[in-house]
């Protein structure tokens, strides 16, 4: 274990969102997501080959570590364990032979004892075993490779059985995980003996099971200790120091580009706590697409243990657009509403429609506390995966049958039938004291489809924008060795981004509906297909008019999922019970079936949103008498708010009265009548 690192190393979060600090989660996609410093600081397996047989005289190897590890793996599948013995080296080959033996091959020298009254008589376990393995170096035309020379497999002494070979120091071995999970509970104060405990329930094993003993960790934790305090002392050192570093680099982004904002938190000692920045694309970009905003805390520096939160977008190409990044103490709800309060400001004091993030209990509070009036969304797939690391331990066998209800209970139509399978759930599996059980419960609102089909979302509840969150973050953590660097790689990584061409062209028509011609001129070719796929799948559906209105729509082969729309033709107003378009802004198939049978060859204006259309809603154009009066305008307004912005924050009296008085203009805007309008659809 490497105890003083000299890069950073960034690693998904693992604290569990329960709030308990001795908990931790694993994700389920760990396994096929795994980073470039994961791998490196993962051990290798024991043996690379699957099947191992007997060596013999005359087999060859590439190098002599080949070798021993073959024989290892031999050794250990047969009941015993090897050593290294003695090497021979000459001149021109260098070693030219290797000795493997066993682990009881000759007998122990006789030491001189101690001038001590009683001295202490160690039992030897060699015997004088001749099981061994001598390997011969041989060059030919160049090309050096290892042969066994000499191989005995005879033992005078019993093999082991397989619980017990693993009990042979070769065998005990701390893996590094558990050596960072042994170090943390050590520091809190865990007894060697409780620690070993703790492990055993964590893995789900039975006591005694684990591939070390106590004494291992014993000696582990002894040597460690004064290592770990010289390294917890220079890595603080070192933290502070790239912190500085890190906020010179954005004094001077900050003075050759006007456009981009930084600040920062210190403590008591004046050192750095926290940093956030954004830079003017993010910002002008938000004034665009501000409506939904995701942000992502996934990643933890591994030797500063500070925790990288990234605000993200999505633009009307559906690509995921950065909007400022923090740099966190701590998952405190101090540090998430720090955070949050950056944020807003560096946004020129606009909150979003609605904001995405991870399952979390200080961040809920923050955002109940600095966003009242913005809906909170938690990711479906990020509890998912979840819910293995929670329950698997504790429900054992019956944890599949567990996720199946599971999963049932998210298809709930409403509160009142989730609360009511939820009260089955967890009484049937017994997980009615469990605190993960009553978070997931606690923070329902934020998580259960049936109460976000309101909540407009945008697109970004989709695996194609995870995925571009996902390689974005991967960019960064993989390149960012240090905290400077972590800024430039965060700026290049926004700059790739920007420069890749939308994934979407306009696919041709499909239906040939009058409907799509019509939705093709006026949408982006992101949003176009969307459409275009719902509009391809309404065909599969029937209508029923019910007598009082309301069109009854269902699947021709599916008797279950039918939905009630609501047609107004005199307003040309049309809703939907499954609520798809308030959650991502694109007409469902169903209210597109009831206009197609109502003959409606146009979708009506107000349901193409301006975030989808090809044009942006900002964008200057040109009044009916041809002069451009949105580039001056526009202008004009901007600097006007940005002093505004400015004359308010310096005291809450300002701020109470400048928000005050735009209530009152807001409401006198909306009742003027748009005589010239900036942007005619």
């Amino acid at each position: 274990m490497a105890l003083k690192p000299l890069n950073n190393i960034w690693i998904r979060r693992q604290q569990c969102p329960c709030g308990d600090w001795k908990c931790y989660i694993r994700l389920e996609e760990d396994e096929s997501t795994i980073t470039k410093s994961e791998i490196e600081s993962t051990p290798t397996p024991t043996s690379q080959y699957d099947t191992v047989f007997t060596p013999y005289v005359g087999q060859i190897f590439t190098t002599d570590d080949e070798a021993f590890e073959y024989y290892s793996t031999f050794a250990r599948k047969s009941g015993f364990s090897i050593r290294k013995a003695r090497s021979t080296e000459s001149q021109n080959l260098g070693v030219y032979r290797r000795d493997f033996v066993c682990y009881r091959s000759g007998f122990n020298q006789p030491r001189k004892k101690a001038n001590v009254e009683h001295p202490r008589e160690r039992k030897s376990v060699r015997c004088g075993c001749d099981g061994k393995l001598y390997l011969t170096k041989e060059v030919v035309d160049g090309v050096s490779h290892w042969y066994v020379s000499q191989f005995s497999n005879v033992h005078n002494h019993e093999l082991l059985e397989d619980d017990q070979v693993r009990l042979l120091p070769a065998y005990r071995k701390i893996q590094q995980s558990d050596q960072e999970r042994i170090l943390l509970l050590s520091k809190a104060g865990f007894p060697v003996n409780r620690i070993v405990k703790l492990l055993e329930l964590e893995k789900g094993v039975v006591s005694g099971q684990l591939p070390f003993i106590e004494k291992d960790v014993r000696n582990f934790v002894r040597a460690c200790k004064k290592s770990v305090q010289e390294n917890d002392a220079f890595m603080t050192e070192k933290r502070e120091s790239d912190t500085l570093e890190l906020l010179e680099c954005c004094k001077g982004l900050a003075e050759r580009d006007m456009d981009f904002v930084y600040d920062c938190t210190s403590d008591e000692n004046q050192k750095v706590e926290n940093i956030a920045w954004a830079y003017g694309d993010s910002v002008r970009g938000y004034s665009l697409f501000g409506d939904v905003v995701v942000f992502d805390t996934s990643y933890r520096s591994v030797p500063y243990g500070l925790l990288l939160g990234v605000f993200f977008g999505i633009d009307n190409n559906g690509k995921a657009m950065l909007l400022g990044c923090v740099l966190l103490q701590d998952e405190s709800c101090r540090s998430f509403t720090w955070a949050l309060q950056t944020f807003v400001r560096f946004m020129r004091g606009r909150h979003p429609q609605t904001i995405l993030t991870d399952i979390d209990t200080g961040l809920k509070d923050a955002i109940a506390r600095e966003m009242p009036n913005t809906n909170h969304v938690v990711f479906m797939s990020h509890i998912v995966s979840k819910l293995a690391s929670w329950f698997s331990q504790t429900l054992g066998s019956h944890y599949e049958e567990f996720r199946a209800g599971f999963d049932m209970l998210c298809r709930a139509g409403n509160v009142d039938e989730f609360e009511q399978q939820w009260d089955l759930l967890v009484t049937r599996f017994g997980l009615v004291p469990d605190r993960h059980a009553a978070l997931l419960y606690s923070c329902r609102a934020s998580w259960l489809p049936c109460c976000l089909r309101e909540h407009f979302v945008a697109q970004t509840m989709t695996s194609e924008f995870n995925l571009s969150i996902d390689s974005f973050l991967k960019r960064v953590v993989d390149g960012a060795t240090c905290m400077q660097l972590l800024l430039e790689e965060v700026s290049a990584a926004a700059s790739l981004a920007k420069q890749i061409l939308p994934r979407f062209t306009y696919p041709s028509l499909k239906t040939c509906m009058p409907m799509e011609d019509h939705a093709r001129g006026i949408l982006t070719p992101y949003a176009f297909s969307v459409l275009q796929n719902e509009m391809v799948l309404s065909v599969q559906y029937a209508v029923a008019e019910m007598a009082n209105g309301p069109f009854i729509v269902h699947h021709y082969k599916k008797m279950e999922g039918e939905c009630c729309v609501i047609w107004n033709p005199e307003n040309e107003e049309i809703q939907c019970s499954c609520k798809e378009f308030e959650h991502s802004g694109i007409l469902c198939r169903h209210t597109l079936r009831v206009l197609t049978v109502k003959n409606c060859f146009h979708i009506p204006e107000q349901y193409f949103l301006l975030r989808w259309r090809q044009e942006s809603p900002h964008v200057a154009t040109e009044n009916q008498n041809g002069q451009g009066i949105g580039d001056d305008s526009a202008q004009t307004f901007h600097s006007l708010t940005e002093t505004l912005l400015t004359e308010s924050m310096i005291s809450k009296d300002r701020l109470d009265y400048a928000n005050q008085e735009l209530s009152l203009l807001i409401d006198r805007v909306r009742n003027t009548a748009p005589a010239n309008c900036l942007y005619q659809p």
